[in-house]
């Protein structure tokens, strides 16, 4: 396993305080609830909820496992763009984490890809406790045709989201920030987009507790 790296950019402004609150949250129980396959089989929009989006093997189901402390809470696959549903998982009476399906996998078919994209759609303009989508980006490869494409869907449902680099323990010290700095840069065409790119390794831990702490700022009701 790679050791952690401390990088200062990573921080930002968080507090102790706030890593802190952020390591509580998280370490609460988190329990799926509910799978979604289509816009009329949502579940009731009680809490605030985060989703996360990414192409398949980008890295989402682990990093979902890496924050919450657990190894099989989101489960990885081997076969990219198996997860055809949205799955619902509930933190502590707090938070809802919402693990959508990888995108930009080749082998899915048309039909199932336009029926996901509609309801992907539908599910970003009419959640109104979505307070953030996390779009995850391989770290070793920047930002690709089909991020773009999410993104602009977002900019479109005028929802807030952020970039989150994942596998960053692939990566030296020096590039990291430079992967940062290149994906930044691209934000400036994107005005529904968090000017703040994040770094992580699920493998390492790296960025773990930053990530926590800033999703916990958005689980108070004035966040």
């Amino acid at each position: 396993m790679s050791t952690p790296r401390i990088i200062p950019s990573l921080i930002g402004d968080l507090s102790a305080e706030e890593i802190e609150a952020g390591r509580l949250l998280f370490a609460k129980e988190c329990d799926f609830f509910w799978g979604a396959e289509a816009a009329t089989t949502l579940p009731e929009a009680v809490l605030p909820e985060i989703c996360f989006a990414g192409r398949s093997n980008v890295g989402k189901s682990s990093l979902i496992n890496a924050l919450t402390g657990r190894k099989t809470l989101a489960r990885t696959s081997q076969t990219p763009g198996r997860t055809q549903q949205l799955n619902f998982f509930n933190l502590g009476q707090r938070l809802v984490l919402v693990d959508m399906p990888g995108y930009g996998y080749a082998k899915v078919s048309k039909e199932r890809s336009e029926a996901w994209t509609a309801f992907i759609r539908q599910y970003l303009k009419g959640r109104v406790t979505l307070k953030r989508a996390l779009v995850l980006i391989d770290s070793r490869h920047g930002l690709k045709p089909h991020d773009i494409d999410m993104m602009k869907m977002m900019n479109q449902a005028a929802v807030p989201y952020q970039i989150v680099l994942t596998k960053a323990d692939a990566l030296t010290n020096a590039a990291i920030p430079k992967a940062q700095a290149a994906v930044a840069q691209a934000l400036t065409k994107h005005g529904a987009a968090h000017p703040e790119v994040m770094v992580t390794s699920s493998e390492a831990g790296l960025g773990i507790a930053e990530l926590r702490a800033t999703l916990t700022r958005l689980a108070d009701p004035a966040g």
